[in-house]
């Protein structure tokens, strides 16, 4: 029994010398630490487990400020808990969303109408008429592949402004077709419309991207973020177009055949008025004015009334819009709209009618005897 104790009071005596003895190596490791730190000599320790830990040691505190306040001392969000640095977007890439797409689809003469990053029936046949051009399986999915293929090589949405020049051609638009034919011009009535068209978008968009502007108030400084189109300018050659009265799209194609351009089109509501077969182009205007025959407003009071036709001056509300393609039909021909949200969804009287922006891509496609075949 004596021997046991005397055997655990050696244990205890020996367990103490050890935890003496590493204090003392600790001691003399910072001491050798704190040495070389002062006379900033740089010491690669030997190989060995020992050293590869010591090595370890310092690139942690290099990497660990000495002093680190916590939120409850300064306010501040601690370093673990700050927001990620912002980065920058490298192009060109792939197309992310809907809306991009549309904004690149756009860009290349694929359009969807009037963007506002849903997606649609309009969206869909854009996207499935841009597989076709790429060689793509025509599925209408914004796939890998198709997002790949659909690269942005610039950011797809920036800043815009509006210059003295442009708010000062702002007008109302008359409610009467009278009132309108005694204007200098069929102008836009807001800034809101000016973006909007100018930028292919829907109102609704431009809105929601800029939720703070008050839009009553725009002036040559203010800056409100749009889609990012630019002038659309078409690869090719247009040989003929095509328009489908089913889908209601209208389609350029160049000599082999290829899809060059895509577009949403109303057509006439009513069957009869519908053109089918071969047409040709006898006219391309741009700017055009206006003849208001009442004759062909059977539905409006005010041209019952009026009883006589009028010339209603150019403009973006013009009732052609900015873009007059006429046919070898009497009184037909491709056309822009003042309503390009309802392009594509609702009908027209009997010609074929575009987005304004749309209308203007066309015109520069487009030349005397060019072919239209109008398909059911």
């Amino acid at each position: 029994m004596r021997t046991a104790k005397l055997s655990t009071v050696w244990v205890l005596v020996l367990f103490a010398g050890l935890i003496a003895i590493g204090g003392v190596i600790r001691r003399h490791l910072a001491s050798a630490h704190s040495a070389r730190s002062a006379h900033g000599a740089s010491e690669t320790p030997a190989g060995g487990p020992a050293a590869k830990d010591m090595v370890q040691t310092q690139l942690q505190l290099v990497a660990i400020p000495e002093e680190q306040p916590s939120r409850s001392e300064t306010g501040a969000v601690s370093p673990d808990q700050s927001p990620a640095p912002a980065t920058v977007e490298t192009f060109p890439r792939p197309v992310a969303n809907w809306l991009e797409a549309q904004i690149e689809l756009a860009r290349r003469g694929f359009s969807s109408g009037s963007i506002d990053g849903v997606v649609g029936s309009q969206s869909i046949s854009a996207l499935k008429a841009f597989q076709e051009s790429a060689g793509l399986p025509v599925t209408g999915a914004l796939d890998p592949a198709t997002s790949a293929s659909l690269a942005l090589a610039t950011p797809p949405i920036a800043p815009v402004t509006l210059t003295a020049e442009d708010l000062a051609g702002l007008e109302a638009l008359s409610p009467t077709w009278l009132g309108k034919s005694q204007q200098t011009a069929l102008a836009y009535e807001n800034a809101l419309e000016m973006v909007a068209e100018r930028t292919h978008a829907h109102p609704a968009l431009i809105q929601q991207l800029n939720p703070t502007v008050d839009w009553s108030v725009i002036t040559p400084e203010t800056a409100v973020s749009a889609p990012a189109v630019g002038h659309v300018a078409i690869r090719g050659k247009a040989f003929q177009l095509h328009i489908s009265l089913d889908d209601h799209v209208l389609e350029v194609r160049d000599d082999s055949g290829n899809l060059i351009a895509h577009f949403p089109v109303s057509i006439a509501r009513d069957v009869e008025k519908r053109p089918a077969g071969e047409l040709r182009v006898t006219v391309v205007i741009p700017d055009p004015n206006y003849t208001f025959d009442p004759d062909v407003f059977p539905e409006s009071e005010d041209a019952r009334e009026l009883g006589r036709r009028l010339i209603i001056p150019p403009g973006p509300n013009n009732p052609v819009g900015v873009a007059w393609i006429g046919l070898d039909r009497p009184g037909y021909g491709i056309h822009g709209t003042p309503f390009p949200e309802q392009v594509g969804r609702t009908e027209s009287h009997g010609c074929f009618r575009l987005a304004n922006w749309d209308a203007l891509t066309l015109l520069d496609l487009a030349w005397v005897g060019l072919p239209v075949i109008v398909e059911p």
